[in-house]
C-alpha cells in the first residue's frame, strides 16, 4: 500500500520544483575524442528535427571534420572568450543563454572552471544555474575527470588532472549514457589526424584499455543502483541477475581475515560487491581475543571496501535460517564461508550451519573456502602460467607452431559491436563504420544486412553494395540465407554480418551464423557484426533470470575473445522505450506487447548493466593479455583446476555455464563429470549426454564420463578425479532428492562436504523466479 501513503509537505513541495527544473543528460567517456561532443550534436538535431528549441553554447569540435558536420543549423549562443596559459577557452554566456530563454542548450566540458570574475567558479554550477531557471542541458565529461575517479586514474595511467567534478554528479543526472570506443578506434582517429595528443601518456594503448574499464565499471555501479531502486519499489527480492554481490560469514576468530580476503577477491574478479557478517550472542560478553579479533576484522572489510554488519543472535541453530534471511534482503548471490571442521556425530548432536544452508538456500550460491587456507595463508587468485618455451625470445618454433602464427597473420580481423537490446543502434553504427572506411577506399560490402524496416537504419546504408542473399528450397519454399560461397568469391576486405547468433535457414554450409563468420575470418576477409548481449552463451541462465524468457540463439563465448575489436552500443532503458514506442524498433502492433514483455523498464535496466560488466571483464582480460600488472580486479598467482559435477537434470547446462565463467576469470583449466552407475551408458540416455558434452566443448571444456558401481560412490569419484589432476575447486549442484531418496542412498552433496575439505567447494543453488524473505 506504499503507493497511498500521503506525500509529507517537503515530498510535494520537491514535486513542484522538479516539474519546473530543467533536465540534466551527461555523456560520459573514457578520454577525450571517444565521441562524445559527436552524439551530443547529433541528439541536438534530433530534438530539432521534432520541434524542439535546442541552441549550443561553448561547444568545442576541435575541427574534427565529423563532428562540425554535425552542428549544421544549429544555433549558436556565443560563449564567453578568454585565454589560460595561452590556449583558448570558452565560458557559458548566462545572461545571453537567459535571455534566449532555450528548452535545451547543448555544452561540452562539464569539467571546465571559469575565468576570474566570472558569475560561478565552475561550468557545473553554471548548468545548475540554467537548470533551476528551467532550461535543460545536454553536456559531456571524461570518467578520469570525476573526483575519486581522477586518484585512481592517476594511479593507474599516470595522467594529472586538473579540471574535475564532484563524483556525485553522475547521480544528479537524468540520465547517463555512456559513449564506449576500443583503443584500436581511438589510435585510428589519432593516426587519421582527428585528434590532437596533447597528452602522449594519455594515448598509450594500455592507459585508453583502463580508462575504458573505469568507464564501463563506473557506469554499470550507476545503473545497479538504478536497478535496486526499480527493484525495492516493485517489490521484488533476492538477485537480480546483473550483477554478483558477495556475502562473507565469519566469527572473531583468527581464520575470520582468511575467509574476508578470500571474499574481496572472489568479488573483485566477479565485478561485485563485498559484504560481511557476523552474528553474536548479546548475553554473552566478547573474550579479549574476540575483541581483538573484532577490532582487526572491521579494519580489514574498512581497507577492502567491503559493508560490515554485526547481527545478534540468540541461539546457533538458528543462524542459517538468519543467514540465508540476511542473504535474501541484501540480494546476495553466493555466501562465502569456511569448511565446517565437525565430524558426523558432531554434526548430529549440535546441527551444522553449512548443511542448513543447503536445505534452505534459493538463488544464493555457497562457497566454502578449502581448509589448506589456514594451513597457507593468503590465497592469491591465478593468472594464465606460461611455458618456459614461451618465455624465451631465442626459442625455435616447431612446425606447428609456426603454421598457427601463419593461419593467425592471414585471418582476417574480427570486430564486434554489442548491446543490452535490440534497437540500441549496433546495426547502425556498424553501417556507419563501413562508409567511413570505404571513404578511405578500403572494399567494405554488406554480406547480410538485417534492418528491420528502420528508417534511420536503412539511411545509413549510404555507398555500400550488397551481395545478393542464396536462395534455399526447404521442403517446397524458396528461403533466403547469407551467400557464404558468393562473399569468398568475391573476397572483399572487409564484410558487414549483422546478427551473430542467428540460426541458419535448414540446408545452409553451416547451422549457425558465427560459423560462416569463422570461415570467412579464415578466408582472409575482415568482418564486422553485431550481436545482443543475452545471445551469450554463458549469460543464458541469467538472462532467464531477468526477464523469464530463455534465448534459443546463442553464441559460443569464445567467439567474443576471438575478437579483435568488440564495442558496446549504450542507451539508456528510458531512451530505448521511447524509441520502441515510436515504431523505430519493431512495427506498431508488435509495440505494446514488446513494452510488456521483453522490453519491461526493470529488464532493460539489468540487461544494460550485465552488458557494461560484461564488456568491462573484457577489457579487463585484454589488459592482462598484455601484461599488466595492476588488475583492476585484483592480483592472482596460483593455478587452479575447476570440476563440475553434473547428472542429467535439467540444472545440468547451468552448472557447465557457470563453471565455465568460473574457470574464465580465473584462468583455470576445467573439466565436466558425469558420473554413469554400470558399465555403459543406457542408450535411452545417450542423447542427453551428448547434447552436455556439446556444451562443454563449446565453451572450451573437457567433458568426461565416469562409471561406478554404486551411487553412494559418485562423491569419492568427483573427489579422487579432482585430486589426481589437482583440483582446486570443486562445483556441485543443490540436491533436489526427497528426503526418503537421500535416506536411502545418502547425499552426494554431504559427502562432498565431507570428503573435499581441502579444496574450495562451490554449491550452486537452485533458481527460483518467487523469492520470499523467510520468517522465524
Amino acid at each position: 500500500m506504499a503507493n497511498f501513503k500521503r506525500k509529507t509537505a517537503e515530498e510535494i513541495l520537491y514535486s513542484i520544483y522538479k516539474l519546473h527544473r530543467g533536465k540534466l543528460k551527461i555523456y560520459i567517456g573514457p578520454v577525450t575524442g571517444s565521441g562524445k561532443t559527436y552524439h551530443m550534436l547529433r541528439e541536438g538535431q534530433t530534438l530539432k528535427q521534432q520541434g524542439v528549441d535546442v541552441v549550443i553554447c561553448a561547444v568545442t569540435t576541435r575541427q574534427r571534420p565529423e563532428t562540425v558536420e554535425q552542428i549544421g543549423d544549429l544555433e549558436r549562443v556565443p560563449s564567453i572568450h578568454w585565454y589560460r596559459d595561452g590556449v583558448e577557452q570558452k565560458d557559458l554566456n548566462l545572461e545571453a543563454l537567459g535571455l534566449r530563454n532555450p528548452e535545451v542548450v547543448l555544452v561540452d566540458e562539464l569539467a571546465h572552471r571559469n575565468r576570474e570574475g566570472a558569475r560561478f567558479a565552475t561550468r557545473l554550477e553554471d548548468i545548475q544555474y540554467l537548470l533551476d531557471k528551467g532550461i535543460s542541458v545536454i553536456t559531456t565529461v571524461n570518467v578520469y575527470e570525476l573526483e575519486g575517479i581522477t586518484e585512481l586514474a592517476r594511479k593507474l595511467t599516470g595522467i594529472e588532472v586538473r579540471e574535475t567534478v564532484p563524483t556525485n554528479t553522475l547521480e544528479i543526472a537524468d540520465e547517463v549514457r555512456l559513449i564506449d570506443v576500443t583503443p584500436e578506434m581511438l589510435l585510428d582517429r589519432l593516426s587519421d589526424g582527428h585528434l590532437q595528443q596533447n597528452n602522449r601518456r594519455l594515448f598509450q594503448r594500455g592507459n585508453l584499455g583502463k580508462l575504458r574499464e573505469l568507464a564501463l565499471r563506473l557506469v554499470a555501479e550507476g545503473v545497479n543502483d538504478a536497478l535496486e531502486k526499480y527493484r525495492e519499489e516493485a517489490g521484488l527480492l533476492g538477485p537480480s541477475g546483473a550483477a554478483e554481490r558477495i556475502l562473507v560469514s565469519v566469527q572473531y576468530h583468527w581464520n575470520g581475515s582468511i575467509y574476508v580476503r578470500r571474499g574481496q577477491q572472489i568479488a573483485k574478479r566477479l565485478g561485485g560487491q563485498l559484504l560481511v557478517v557476523t552474528f553474536f550472542n548479546p548475553k554473552k560478553p566478547l573474550s579479549k581475543d574476540e575483541a581483538t579479533f573484532k577490532r582487526s576484522l572491521v579494519q580489514l572489510v574498512e581497507k577492502v571496501e567491503g559493508d560490515f554488519d554485526e547481527i545478534p543472535l540468540s541461539s546457533r541453530r538458528k543462524l542459517p535460517g538468519e543467514l540465508v534471511k540476511y542473504a535474501v534482503e541484501h540480494n546476495v548471490t553466493r555466501i562465502v564461508m569456511g569448511h565446517s571442521k565437525q565430524n558426523r556425530w558432531q554434526e548430529w548432536l549440535r546441527g551444522s550451519v553449512v548443511n542448513g544452508l543447503v536445505k534452505r538456500i534459493s538463488n544464493v550460491d555457497l562457497f566454502l573456502v578449502a581448509d589448506r587456507a589456514e594451513r597457507e595463508g593468503e590465497r592469491i587468485l591465478p593468472t594464465r602460467t606460461r611455458s618456459d618455451k614461451e618465455a624465451g625470445p631465442y626459442h625455435r618454433l616447431t612446425p606447428q607452431e609456426i603454421e598457427e602464427k601463419i593461419r593467425r597473420i592471414r585471418r582476417g580481423k574480427l570486430k564486434v559491436y554489442i548491446g543490452a537490446a535490440p534497437g540500441v543502434g549496433k546495426t547502425y553504427t556498424m553501417l556507419r563504420e563501413g562508409n567511413d572506411l570505404l571513404r578511405k577506399k578500403i572494399d567494405v560490402v554488406i554480406g547480410l544486412l538485417e534492418t528491420h524496416g528502420r528508417e534511420e537504419t536503412m539511411a545509413q546504408v549510404g555507398s555500400l553494395s550488397n551481395i545478393p542473399r542464396a536462395k534455399i528450397n526447404y521442403r517446397g519454399t524458396v528461403l533466403e540465407e547469407m551467400d557464404l560461397e558468393a562473399i569468398v568469391r568475391r573476397n572483399p576486405e572487409v564484410i558487414l554480418i549483422d546478427e551473430l547468433a542467428h540460426t541458419n535457414v535448414p540446408g545452409s554450409r553451416n547451422r549457425k551464423r558465427y560459423e560462416d563468420v569463422l570461415e570467412v575470418l579464415n578466408a582472409g576477409i575482415s568482418v564486422i557484426s553485431t550481436v545482443n548481449v543475452q545471445h551469450l552463451e554463458s549469460l543464458n541462465d541469467a538472462v532467464e533470470q531477468i526477464t523469464g524468457i530463455r534465448v534459443r540463439e546463442t553464441v559460443p563465448d569464445q567467439i567474443l575473445r576471438l575478437a579483435d575489436e568488440v564495442q558496446l552500443i549504450d542507451i539508456p532503458p528510458s531512451a530505448l522505450r521511447e524509441r520502441m514506442k515510436e515504431g523505430k524498433i519493431y512495427s506498431l502492433n508488435k509495440v505494446n506487447q514488446a513494452l510488456d514483455s521483453f522490453f519491461k523498464t526493470g529488464n532493460l535496466i539489468a540487461l544494460r548493466e550485465l552488458a557494461l560488466r560484461e564488456i568491462a571483464d573484457d577489457v579487463d582480460e585484454r589488459l592482462e593479455a598484455w601484461e599488466r600488472n595492476d588488475s583492476l580486479r585484483g592480483p592472482w598467482r596460483r593455478k587452479e583446476t575447476i570440476f563440475v559435477g553434473v547428472t542429467t537434470s535439467t540444472n545440468a547446462e547451468r552448472l557447465i555455464r557457470r563453471g565455465f565463467r568460473i574457470a574464465y576469470r580465473l584462468k583455470a583449466d576445467w573439466y565436466v563429470l558425469y558420473a554413469q552407475k554400470g558399465r555403459s551408458v543406457p542408450e535411452k540416455m545417450e542423447k542427453r549426454i551428448r547434447s552436455l558434452q556439446e556444451i562443454t566443448s563449446r565453451l572450451g571444456g573437457i567433458f568426461e564420463v565416469q562409471f561406478v558401481g554404486h551411487e553412494r560412490e559418485v562423491a569419492s569419484m568427483l573427489i579422487n578425479k579432482a585430486d589426481q589432476r589437482a583440483g582446486t575447486q570443486l562445483i556441485v549442484g543443490q540436491s533436489k532428492r526427497s528426503i526418503w531418496n537421500r535416506l536411502l542412498k545418502g547425499s552426494v552433496v554431504k559427502r562432498i562436504l565431507r570428503g573435499a575439505r581441502h579444496m574450495d567447494v562451490l554449491i550452486v543453488s537452485d533458481y527460483d523466479s518467487i523469492v520470499k524473505p523467510l520468517e522465524e
